[in-house]
């Protein structure tokens, strides 16, 4: 066994299939257009399969991918089940249950004012201040703050046996990481005492009263007003803010939670999946799996194959006089020229996948196990090609 980056130990007999047997949240993150959204669907529904729990794909990327790729006309903050008929259709007969969900924001922010308000009268009083459906979707990331709220409230729930997490892409996943303490700051910050302070006292000291008088004529009073008695609402529900911020930073560096990151190993993603390895690692957070996606056959790095590749480069027109007596019906000329051009393909090819190997080597280590995907022939759109994906991948 040897020491990971992330702080744990690297085991070589390690699984996706003991990862989802062990953890209680998989969060699954990646750079966009890498394939996060489909392995997280597919670790989902191969968990729920095989492994005989309850399983939640909560995805918090708003891309809608998932729900043809399940069988699912649309699916939204409520989570709904995969029916046991579409597992049929695919040819499984799951041992657990699937279920589904995407964070839908607006919803996810008026039930946890709902479920936190300190009472009726300031839960209304927030629910109906003009400013509030504008301020929940635009201000600090309130996205990915009611994320981590959601999962939190999830989990905290019970009803699942493991939530697999799909998130935004990496640098996005950091705000989503951030979000909890985030929030917990904004509520203690200058700019909000700035903000509320002469609507709490209707006294301005002498110092802000420049702010003030040029805010007023600028946004009118009305708005500043309005501003002001919602932070002010706001404000009664600190205690519970910084309370669950402590309580999901908690989770995510608990032995419940395991993080995965997907990547291609092209340039780009291959440098936001390093980023977001160190990320993990500077946090201490559990890294269960590195999922390298759309990788060259590992037959393309054979001397072999390289060898065999630079004779039909070399030597086209001998080869094509042999194969001629066995398909006398193609001309030697056609075979020389369909030979050269094969073995060119397979020697550049090649090179690109020196290049992945050597990629990998640098990334690997960074998590408990670490598995490459090839391309696939087909588009990965139905609940049978994912139940296929995940059985390539899970032990």
């Amino acid at each position: 066994m040897t020491r990971s980056a992330a702080g744990s130990q690297t085991d070589p007999h390690a699984s996706l299939e003991q990862l989802c047997a062990s953890k209680e949240i998989i969060i699954s993150t990646g750079s966009g257009g890498v394939g996060k959204t489909t392995i997280a669907a597919a670790l989902g529904a191969t968990a729920a399969a095989n492994l005989g729990i309850k399983v939640l794909v909560l995805t918090i990327d708003p891309a809608r991918r998932l729900a043809s790729a399940l069988g699912l006309e649309q699916f939204g903050n409520v989570e709904t089940q995969v029916p046991v008929s579409a597992f049929a259709d695919a040819g499984a007969s799951p041992q657990g249950e699937l279920w589904v969900a995407m964070l839908d924001t607006k919803q996810s922010w008026d039930d946890l004012i709902q479920a936190h308000a300190p009472d009726v009268a300031t839960r209304d009083a927030i629910l109906a201040n003009p400013l509030y459906r504008n301020i929940t979707g635009k201000f600090i990331q309130s996205h990915d703050y009611v994320a981590m709220e959601r999962l939190y409230q999830i989990h905290t729930s019970g009803k699942y046996d493991l939530i697999v997490v799909d998130t935004p892409p990496t640098r996005n996943a950091i705000d989503f990481l951030d979000a909890p303490e985030r929030m917990a700051d904004f509520f203690s910050s200058k700019l909000l005492r700035w903000l509320i302070a002469p609507y709490q006292s209707r006294m301005v000291g002498f110092a802000s009263k420049p702010f003030y008088l040029v805010a007023d004529r600028i946004l009118g009073t009305q708005f500043l007003e309005d501003i002001a008695e919602f932070f002010i609402l706001f404000q009664s529900m600190y205690a519970g803010f910084v309370e669950r911020a402590e309580a999901v930073t908690a989770l995510l560096g608990s032995l419940q939670t395991s993080f995965l990151v997907v990547s291609t190993l092209e340039s780009s993603p291959a440098q936001e999946a390093e980023f977001f390895l160190n990320v993990l690692a500077d946090r201490n957070y559990h890294v269960g799996a590195l999922i390298l996606n759309k990788v060259l056959p590992a037959y393309f790095l054979s001397r072999t194959g390289a060898k065999s590749a630079r004779a039909m480069t070399a030597q086209p027109a001998e080869i094509a006089a042999e194969l001629h007596k066995h398909f006398p019906e193609l001309s030697e000329n056609h075979l020389a020229n369909m030979l050269a051009e094969i073995g060119s393909s397979f020697l550049n090819y090649q090179v690109v996948a020196r290049r992945e190997a050597d990629q990998r080597a640098a990334l690997s280590g960074s998590a408990d196990v670490t598995l490459s995907i090839p391309y696939f022939e087909q588009d990965i759109h139905s609940l049978t090609s994912l139940l296929h994906l995940g059985e390539k991948i899970w032990s």
